[in-house]
């Protein structure tokens, strides 16, 4: 049995054991506070997605169907004239957005897949005209899926939890941005270029020979871009860019 003596010291320990465990848990459970406040705090990633530039891109997209149509009805002047309107906004949506710091992750996207639109609607209306060959509709066709399915699964893999259906249709919620890399530029270039001079050829009849002999090797050229642009996504390190949740998105920069 403990005397008084040695009983005292064991209680004066004991209780600042139990002093020193309270306060920790005090503090344990002050930082668990201090985190949830600032997470229901912590603004969501989200951009600002109705731009002007985005707005002239979804109408070049919007354009694809009367496009097709013209092409379909032999329409080629029709054609031309949506040929000019889509290149134009697709000139002026660029300089709007560099000229007023409006780019968007949104618009990354948006900007090729108008161009795969526009691009595909021609393949496809030509190649059913008998003005493009099949072999070729088939090699352009076929790398614009396969990057469509890849964009998909990039979405998926890099939108920040909780992954839903809404959110991941929700592209203010920005979750990768798409950098296209220097062939592929070259590539849509020469296909617009292509498929341009396609689209017009029907309404030059007295050049036939001279534009048929250049459309033949404009041909052969643009298969040959086609695929090693979609080799270059593949082995390029920067044609995708995963956001974390800690990103910041970039306001105007500041007046020097």
């Amino acid at each position: 049995m403990l005397t008084p003596g040695q009983l005292a010291p064991c209680i004066i320990r004991r209780s600042f054991f139990l002093h020193a465990r309270s306060r920790s848990i005090t503090f344990s459970l002050q930082s668990v506070h201090r985190f949830q406040h600032t997470q229901r705090q912590r603004p969501a990633l989200r951009e600002n997605i109705y731009t002007t530039p985005n707005l002239l891109t979804l109408s070049r997209i919007a354009a694809c169907p009367a496009l097709g149509w013209a092409i379909l009805s032999d329409n080629y002047a029709a054609a031309t004239g949506l040929l000019l309107y889509a290149g134009i906004t697709d000139w002026l949506d660029g300089f709007l957005a560099r000229k007023y710091h409006t780019t968007s992750v949104l618009g990354t996207i948006l900007d090729p897949a108008a161009d795969k639109a526009l691009v595909g609607t021609l393949v496809i209306t030509l190649t059913m005209q008998g003005l493009l060959p099949s072999p070729l509709a088939t090699i352009i066709i076929g790398r614009d899926l396969l990057l469509a399915l890849s964009a998909f699964y990039i979405r998926y893999t890099s939108l920040p939890p909780p992954k839903t259906f809404q959110r991941y249709w929700d592209f203010s919620i920005p979750s990768a941005e798409v950098h296209p890399t220097a062939i592929s530029k070259v590539n849509t270039a020469l296909q617009l270029l292509l498929l341009g001079s396609t689209t017009i050829s029907p309404l030059l009849p007295g050049a036939a020979v001279g534009l048929g002999l250049y459309l033949r090797g404009l041909q052969w050229t643009v298969a040959v871009t086609t695929v090693w642009s979609g080799l270059s996504y593949v082995f390029s390190k920067n044609a995708v860019r995963i956001l974390s949740s800690a990103h910041k998105l970039r306001g105007p920069p500041s007046s020097p």
